[in-house]
């Protein structure tokens, strides 16, 4: 079914409509609002009640609890019955939904709307109700299942919270930034991504072409529900790369700023979301596109070859460093992963002709700014820079890294190191131990220019996409796109 919106749209983003009243709540005989009590009695000797973390079912004979986490959806129909479905554990990691149903005793329906109504607030707390969702299916990505996965996982999760979806394949490579260029940006809240990480790549970068660039990233979701082979948007910000919790985790995902980065390349400019790499993780990448049938294991394969190989790759590289040292990384991580939870997206909507930022230190034709000096590295393993976390579910290469500090994470590997010293940090990147390596350098940089060198051809890899082999160039822009995530300001992941 299509979105629409308008001025009275109930669906409007409260984050982008501050102003506009809260639901009405129902009221009692007087006209007061009603004073309701956490357990609601339903059937014979069987109560609802609203605890702190969960929803407890006091039977007969039987008492259980479902997180209010689970909750999607609760109402009361006119013959006396209330409904509540849920996200029921199906498995070790999925979900399912599920209905629980009770005819109340005394038919009361200002009382029972009164006690759902409650109950839906602790269930979703500041996350948006029934999201309009823009569904795009990659049935081509990962190992092409990504049609059934939606169809058997996903949809009924997001259908049972009331969402409203309107579902599009994608056709040819590219699609997705024409989806995302024409989109009408007023009629959806979340485009949701059932592919890898190269749809979001996609949308994002449609999101940017458009003449109102700045204003679409920001009232634009952009999500994942995992069924590619690569799925970093969804374990960073889903915690998950399970299809069906993902879905459970997008219905009650919080708006969350995310930094992108535009990658200045001959006469492109592209937006980045996930990361910029050359060496090793953009070889063990692009290099093993013939191996997908492994699934994500084809990276960890690929990683393992390159490291024991001993691969070089020569460049010269100019950085803007934010924090030179591990110390004071670790630093800006903590101080950050100590704030609470944001609930509110506060940042300004920008006017309806703002475009995408202008690049504060030039383009790769540009000369090189002021106060950046290359430097040659003709020993580098690998350089990589992530906005993100986790880039494949083993792999949490990047464990300070914030969605919205301004900065990339930025990991030098020393090529020349020692075999065995290669397959420890390989296991170091799967024990979260990576960070503390001395032979890797990790700083957090906002923006840099890198020059390969004394190679005629290589892989250079955005977001997992190939580009040609060329020097290139990179900043930061703070909170330019938007996500949905857990926290509402940090990733799933173990930080240092």
């Amino acid at each position: 079914m299509a979105a629409t919106a308008g001025d009275d749209d109930p669906f409007r983003d409260p984050a982008l409509a501050s102003t506009a009243p809260p639901p009405p709540q129902p009221a009692g005989d007087d006209g007061g609002p009603i004073d309701v009590p956490d357990t609601l009695a339903v059937g014979r000797e069987a109560s609802l009640t609203l605890g702190s973390e969960s929803l407890v079912i006091v039977g007969n004979k039987t008492t259980r609890s479902i997180s209010f986490h689970n909750i999607l959806w609760a109402e009361h129909s006119a013959d006396g019955n209330v409904t509540i479905q849920y996200a029921q554990a199906a498995a070790k990691k999925a979900v399912r939904p599920a209905i629980v149903s009770y005819r109340l005793d005394k038919p009361d329906s200002r009382l029972a709307e009164a006690w759902i109504a409650k109950l839906l607030d602790r269930a979703y707390g500041a996350s948006q109700r029934q999201k309009r969702i823009k569904v795009l299916i990659n049935p081509f990505g990962g190992q092409g299942g990504a049609v059934k996965m939606y169809h058997k996982l996903i949809a009924p999760i997001l259908a049972a919270a009331r969402c409203e979806l309107h579902v599009e394949e994608t056709t040819h490579q590219g699609h997705g930034v024409d989806i995302a260029r024409d989109l009408d940006i007023e009629a959806y809240d979340v485009v949701a991504c059932c592919s890898g990480d190269g749809i979001p790549h996609e949308v994002w970068n449609g999101l940017g072409q458009r003449p109102d660039a700045a204003r679409a990233l920001v009232k634009i979701a952009v999500a994942q529900l995992p069924c590619g082979s690569g799925n970093a948007a969804s374990l960073n910000f889903n915690g998950t790369d399970n299809p069906s919790l993902a879905a459970l985790a997008v219905v009650k995902g919080l708006r969350t700023p995310l930094d992108l980065a535009s990658v200045s390349q001959g006469d492109r400019r592209t937006l980045s979301f996930l990361s910029q790499s050359v060496g090793i993780v953009a070889e063990t990448d692009l290099a093993t596109e013939h191996l997908r049938w492994m699934g994500s294991a084809r990276f960890q394969w690929g990683f393992l070859v390159r490291l024991i190989g001993k691969t070089v790759y020569p460049a010269d590289i100019a950085i803007k460093v934010e924090y030179d040292n591990k110390a004071a990384v670790r630093e800006a991580y903590r101080t950050e992963a100590a704030q609470p939870p944001k609930t509110i997206d506060d940042r300004p909507l920008p006017a309806a002709d703002a475009g995408l930022p202008v690049l504060k230190y030039g383009s790769i034709k540009d000369p090189l700014p002021s106060g950046w000096e290359l430097v040659p590295h003709d020993q580098l393993g690998n350089f990589y820079a992530g906005n993100i976390a986790y880039m494949s579910p083993d792999a949490n290469f990047f464990p300070a890294a914030l969605p919205s500090d301004g900065c990339l994470d930025l990991l030098r590997v020393r090529g020349d190191i020692a075999r065995i010293t290669s397959i420890k940090t390989l296991m170091a990147i799967e024990n979260h131990t990576f960070f503390d390596l001395p032979h890797v350098d990790y700083q957090k940089i906002s923006a840099y220019r890198i020059i390969p060198k004394n190679q005629k051809d290589g892989y250079i890899s955005i977001d997992g996409e190939r580009v040609p082999f060329e020097g290139f160039q990179v900043e930061v822009h703070k909170g330019l796109g938007t996500v949905l995530s857990k926290s509402g300001h940090l990733c799933e992941a173990k930080g240092v």
